[in-house]
């Protein structure tokens, strides 16, 4: 009975001793786990968050001409933004019109009061259409006639620039593009009802410049066939059927 005691004793001292050393291998695992071995940053799986940015583009394409206008300039006494004077009473332009384009239309004509002739020779239109018609009312309010010449290019905008001029005449070969208009918020001509106040801007200022009620509403509805990234060439013959040349 003692002898079994003591076997017992020792089985039990010697358990003992194993957890302790188990207990021991553990703890010092865990340290080393712990301080010794790479660490990565912690995340939690509700913490983390994505962003994502949408960036919307808007591409505008330039009409370009069919051909290169073939025009060579006559040295420019000054220059005002699309506008180069070329003599006392003439200018040529070419370019695109801008907000900044009325008011340098105007210093032109305190510096050269006499010109009396615009050459359209290779005109894309505007970036703001409300400075493109500005400039047109000036244009007809100084009396100055514009005129395309053989192989000039006058496009979008740049035809009611066209119309402005109180003669406005054009060469055979001069070349004419149109295409719908589209406002602020990517909506164009057609996407509008026809007796929606917008389209009266457009009817209002041909009438200004003195075309008839009939072809103005004609020649407009023919611009908007053509979606605003498109484009419809038009020459010289195509204009008089409205009454838009002289």
């Amino acid at each position: 009975m003692d002898q079994t005691t003591d076997v017992n004793r020792f089985d039990q001292g010697q358990g003992l001793d194993d957890n302790l050393g188990l207990s021991l291998w553990v703890t010092l695992f865990a340290f080393f786990a712990l301080f010794l071995l790479p660490v990565e940053k912690a995340q939690a799986a509700d913490s983390g968050y994505t962003v994502i940015e949408t960036v919307e583009t808007f591409t505008y394409e330039i009409v370009e001409p069919e051909h290169q206008t073939g025009w060579t300039s006559a040295p420019a006494e000054a220059s005002y933004g699309p506008f180069r004077v070329i003599s006392a009473d003439t200018v040529e332009m070419s370019g695109t019109v801008d907000s900044y384009s009325p008011a340098l239309f105007q210093e032109m004509l305190q510096h050269y009061p006499g010109i009396k002739r615009i050459e359209m020779i290779d005109c894309d239109g505007s970036i703001d259409e409300e400075a493109n018609l500005n400039l047109a009312r000036q244009i007809r309010r100084a009396g100055i006639s514009t005129h395309v010449p053989s192989r000039g290019s006058v496009r979008s905008g740049a035809v009611e620039l066209f119309l402005a001029g109180v003669r406005h005449t054009a060469d055979k070969g001069a070349e004419f593009v149109v295409h719908s208009w589209m406002d602020e918020d990517g909506r164009e001509a057609n996407d509008y009802p026809p007796n929606d106040p917008v389209h009266d801007e457009y009817l209002s200022y041909y009438k200004e410049m003195g075309v008839p009620a009939d072809k103005a509403r004609a020649f407009y509805a023919l611009t908007n066939s053509v979606p605003f990234a498109g484009q419809l060439k038009l020459s010289r013959t195509d204009l008089a059927r409205f009454q838009l040349v002289h």
